[in-house]
């Protein structure tokens, strides 16, 4: 058995929320262990984010002309992910003074970590072990065999048709670029829509633009089991409608991981299998902390990021943060891409806001249609007094856009000011000014303060 140790902090799971928050101790001069079972770098460099943009940015490509399938793409995919992966390589992060501890993890007490017979001892101790894919109770899904985002990665070659049991995100990624790989794709989704959680009118351009590509999208659909059928695999929707593919891929969501560390056994309390954590990101147990996606909320790699840095600073800091996720923007990477931040109309409307909603769509937009890429808009949602509470984008390049009204609403730029701001002409991001304008039209146009300010201006000439 190997001896016992002790730290200022022990950092359990090695994806982003952890090694932000090990990387963050260590810069702080605290001496810090790391433990991973498997490999740094976690769910979003293995199988999330850097993967799933690399076949994204393939299946683009050979979409507008050029060549390749799924061998060529998986090469590319495995190709970039070794390019990135040394930002999370355990040298990197010994380098930075990190005591990298592989193996399985189990809570034994507040304060203990046990590691294949090894006993972490620590006074504080954060816990960022992840998430996993989430599969649906679906009777004889488990027997039929079926893909997740982690799996398909692994398949040598790509399935002659598809079957995605999700309208979300991850599902309609995958389903744009099996179908731009030559895969026959077919999406399931149960409620009325695609990306329910975006604006109404961003579900139905985007399934639109899939049906154009090929890919067959149903809503309403409950599946209520599945089976094999000789080489094909079915499901069959609760009213007995039937669909078969040569794959399934399950795209229901991800559950946070932590039945393999045993959080009760050092006094964490769970919230409907998520840890528990207060807006310092302190569990139910003094002296512990969680981030990321083991918490349950936003699963995004950036807010991992960002609840990292808040448990360094508030476990080994006197200046106590707390997290604030009203300003986190987020992008779907279809093409075009959905990007939002902040409340849509409807939201806002629900929590009693008095607000607005500003828009301007890119087939209006000369670098959109110069570029060809004019399909999408952009919607802003003000208070009336233009403070922005939210706002959608949808286009290609959606993702670096969002990101000035993401500042705007941090900062507490109001809508109008943007209005005034100087874009390089002709860019993509001028369809936020043309957003902005749209709230001058809309108070000084054929409005009474408009027609004042019209008869004040001609009595001052």
């Amino acid at each position: 058995m190997t001896s016992d140790a002790s730290y200022d902090l022990v950092v359990v799971g090695g994806g982003t929320a952890g090694l932000v928050t090990a990387a963050g101790a260590a810069a702080l001069g605290a001496s810090v262990a790391l433990v991973e079972r498997a490999a740094l770098g976690g769910d979003c460099l293995w199988a999330g984010c850097v993967p799933s943009k690399a076949l994204i940015a393939f299946a683009r490509r050979r979409k507008e002309g050029g060549a390749g399938g799924w061998t060529d793409a998986a090469a590319w995919m495995r190709a970039a992910r070794e390019r990135v992966a040394h930002h999370d390589s355990p040298e990197r992060f010994r380098g930075m003074g990190v005591d990298v501890v592989f193996g399985p993890a189990r809570l034994t007490g507040p304060g203990r970590v046990n590691v294949d017979g090894r006993v972490l001892k620590t006074r504080r101790l954060a816990l960022a072990t992840g998430a996993i894919p989430s599969v649906p109770p679906i009777a004889g899904l488990g027997e039929a065999g079926y893909l997740t985002y982690q799996s398909a990665l692994e398949q040598a070659t790509s399935p002659e048709s598809l079957l995605v049991l999700g309208g979300g995100p991850i599902g309609l990624e995958y389903a744009q670029t099996y179908a731009r790989l030559g895969t026959r794709v077919t999406v399931l989704e149960l409620l009325p829509e695609v990306l329910p959680r975006e604006d109404p009118a961003v579900g139905r351009l985007i399934r639109e633009r899939l049906t154009a590509e090929g890919v067959v999208v149903r809503t309403g659909v409950r599946v209520a089991r599945a089976c094999r059928e000789g080489r094909l695999k079915a499901a069959y929707g609760d009213d007995g409608e039937r669909f078969t593919a040569s794959e399934i891929f399950v795209a229901a969501g991800r559950r946070p991981e932590v039945a393999e560390i045993e959080p009760g056994r050092a006094g964490v309390e769970l919230d409907r299998g998520a840890v528990r954590v207060n807006r310092r990101l302190e569990t139910t147990q003094r002296g512990v902390w969680a981030a990321g996606d083991v918490t349950g909320g936003l699963q995004f790699t950036h807010v991992a990021d960002y609840m990292a840095r808040i448990v360094v600073q508030n476990a080994l800091t006197p200046l106590k943060a707390q997290a604030d996720y009203r300003v986190v923007p987020w992008v779907t990477f279809t093409d075009p891409e959905v990007a939002r931040v902040g409340l849509t109309l409807e939201e806002a409307r629900a929590t009693g806001e008095r607000c607005e909603e500003y828009g301007y769509d890119f087939a209006d937009l000369d670098r959109a249609i110069v570029d060809g890429s004019d399909t999408g808009f952009c919607k802003v949602v003000t208070r009336p007094n233009g403070r922005i509470l939210g706002a959608t984008i949808v286009a290609r390049g959606a993702g670096e856009m969002i990101m000035i009204v993401a500042l705007a609403m941090r900062h507490g730029v109001p809508l109008p000011r943007l209005a005034r701001a100087v874009f390089p002409y002709p860019t993509m991001s001028e369809i936020v000014r043309r957003t902005a304008d749209g709230w001058y039209r809309a108070k000084y146009g054929a409005t009474w303060r408009g027609r004042w300010l019209r008869r004040a201006l001609r009595w001052w000439r």
